[in-house]
């Protein structure tokens, strides 16, 4: 599962490190204040201390200061922006999605699958398996270009034109070059989004095949 942008666990959590921090350094910042005046006040005025030293430690720790208020503001402006997408999220419960997957739904004689190469093929086919991995479908000399997700549809019938029932089925895709070495390739399948969740700080879409996916990983949406 990619990792969405727009789960708010995850900035609550930046934001909680950036309080820790200039609390941190305004510790710090007082510590050293209080030990420059106790040194200061204590000094031999016969052979005074260089304050080039005290200067630029000063200089150093005002600089992280600011490096880290910058984070801080740079944070709330992510955060922000994550409300915003979480939102967005939101709206795609009940829509048809295409996602990632190695899975597709059949519903009543109708299924929606795809994929997409890592490279240029010699060949590539698509096969439809039952749940014990029996071979019911194979789709053969499909597109071989690379990049694009080619989609396929499926009537919901075997090898011998037999209609299968409605539920889940496993994809397996096969693609070789023309020295026969294997091509990566990627199945996709749509299905509907039936609800969201925030897991580890991540939207999670739940779909009606049983699957779930970051809403960084949808492909189309209708």
């Amino acid at each position: 599962m990619a990792i969405d942008p727009f789960g708010p666990g995850s900035v609550t959590g930046a934001r909680t490190t950036a309080s820790s921090s200039m609390s941190q350094l305004s510790e710090d910042y007082e510590s050293f204040i209080t030990l420059l005046t106790a040194q200061i006040q204590n000094q031999d005025p016969l052979e005074p201390m260089d304050s080039t030293t005290f200067i630029s430690q000063l200089a150093q720790l005002s600089q992280v200061e600011q490096s880290v208020a910058v984070n801080d503001n740079l944070e709330g402006i992510s955060g922000q922006l994550s409300s915003m997408s979480a939102i967005g999220g939101l709206n795609l419960i009940g829509k048809n999605v295409v996602a990632p997957s190695d899975e597709v739904a059949l519903q009543d004689g109708q299924a929606i699958a795809g994929y997409r190469l890592a490279a240029d093929a010699a060949s590539v086919s698509v096969s439809i398996k039952s749940a014990d991995g029996t071979l019911l479908r194979r789709y053969d000399d499909l597109d071989r270009s690379a990049g694009t997700l080619h989609s396929l549809s499926w009537d919901g019938l075997d090898y011998e034109g037999l209609p299968l029932p409605s539920g889940r089925y496993s994809l397996e895709i096969r693609a070789e070059d023309a020295a026969g070495n294997v091509v990566p390739g990627q199945t996709y399948a749509a299905s509907t989004v039936r609800s969201m969740t925030y897991e580890n700080g991540l939207a999670t879409l739940h779909l009606a095949n049983g699957e779930t996916t970051s809403a960084g990983l949808i492909e189309e949406v209708w």
